[in-house]
């Protein structure tokens, strides 16, 4: 992702700390939802320009979470997603 595209939006991933807190890897999750750990990473990471509402439902219900649980927006004016 370029530093443009960083930029251009503030929607951050709490997927890391759900993980922790449910003492759970990428792998397992993956296993779980049927999604590759490949694109989970690229959620966890910061890194995804879109999520797929499949991809959503599924993490959420092996999760246990809402969307909102797992997405947040950063205020105007802070850095870069993290």
């Amino acid at each position: 992702m370029s530093e443009d595209d960083a930029q251009s939006h503030r929607v951050v991933s709490r997927l890391g700390a759900l993980l922790e807190n449910r003492g759970m890897t990428l792998v397992q999750l993956a296993a779980l939802t049927g999604v590759t750990v490949a694109n989970l990473s690229v959620l966890k990471n910061g890194r995804a320009r879109a999520i797929r509402f499949s991809t959503l439902t599924a993490v959420c219900d092996a999760l246990g979470c809402r969307p909102g649980d797992l997405l947040d927006v950063d205020p105007p004016g802070a850095a870069a997603p993290r």
